[in-house]
């Protein structure tokens, strides 16, 4: 296993949680975490000063991460990407001990980068009203349901809820985000006073925003069960739906603290979620019909 460097680094001041702390927190929930992260192109947003301190995105894996963790070449505009895959606990840990708090991953798997396994919607909501989040989700669950596609819903540990809706990776990156913006099109037409899709803050008022650009070419979204560079060390958690109904559920109800002994409980809230895959051929055509 990994020797972890600095063990007694605090990086989240606020409860004196250190890098020890946040490597124990990932091997306490890497059985539930890597199935969601394996074989997906990795983003490490890494904190080398704590929370407070500067954060940047690390994308191109080093020369000198160690061969227990895979690489995957993603082209770009100009050149390439070499990023990291994570499919192991030594991965995990080794990648946590290099400060990095929060783990996310690109909607492709390194074997077809152009083809999604999922499409992810973020519930961004524009002012602290978290049961608005919570009856937007539910909203947009009975479209997702009435276009018979499975969803699965996760606190974002930030401000709002993430829905993911898993994919049987027949449909190409770009038929994906289209679907996503018709979907989320459709949702703001049911509901124009709560809902926007807007992509300019000024332009939101008070309604939430309806975000589906984490679907687009070599963008990312968080990790289930990765920690947030934020007070208390909220977790990115998945959860069943019957919780989002709990009028006590906030984005960050769960923590480094408590997230390990709820796993242990309770196991994967989203262990069914390979088994719920979908395609998109039928839906994205309701979607996409002109009545819509």
């Amino acid at each position: 296993m990994t020797n972890i460097t600095h063990p007694d680094k605090v990086l989240f001041p606020e409860d004196g949680y250190t890098k020890a702390d946040m490597v124990d927190y990932y091997k306490a929930v890497a059985s539930v975490m890597l199935p969601h992260m394996r074989h997906h192109p990795l983003a490490m947003l890494r904190f080398n000063d704590g929370i407070h301190g500067e954060r940047f995105f690390h994308k191109q894996a080093p020369d000198y991460f160690p061969d227990f963790i895979e690489r995957v070449d993603v082209p770009k505009s100009k050149g390439k990407t070499r990023y990291a895959v994570c499919n192991n606990v030594e991965a995990l840990t080794y990648i946590a001990n290099h400060n990095t708090i929060e783990f996310h991953v690109l909607p492709v798997r390194a074997d077809d980068l152009w083809h999604p396994d999922r499409v992810v919607f973020d519930l961004d909501p524009s002012v602290d009203d978290f049961s608005s989040v919570r009856a937007a989700a539910r909203w947009l669950h009975d479209l997702l349901n009435e276009l018979g596609l499975m969803s699965f819903v996760m606190t974002s540990g930030s401000r709002g809820l993430h829905i993911w809706v898993p994919l049987d990776r027949k449909s190409t990156v770009e038929e994906v985000m289209a679907f996503a913006s018709g979907v989320a099109s459709m949702l703001v037409a049911k509901h124009p006073d709560e809902l926007t899709t807007q992509f300019s803050k000024a332009d939101r008022g008070d309604r939430i925003y309806v975000d589906v650009n984490r679907n687009a070419p070599a963008q990312h979204a968080v990790t289930p069960y990765s920690l947030r560079a934020k007070p208390h060390a909220p977790v990115a958690m998945p959860i069943e739906w019957a919780e989002v109904d709990d009028a006590n559920l906030t984005p960050t109800r769960y923590t480094l603290a408590d997230a390990p002994g709820v796993v242990a409980d309770r196991g994967d809230a989203w262990k069914g979620i390979r088994r719920s895959v979908r395609s998109l051929r039928k839906a994205a055509a309701i979607v996409s019909a002109p009545s819509n």
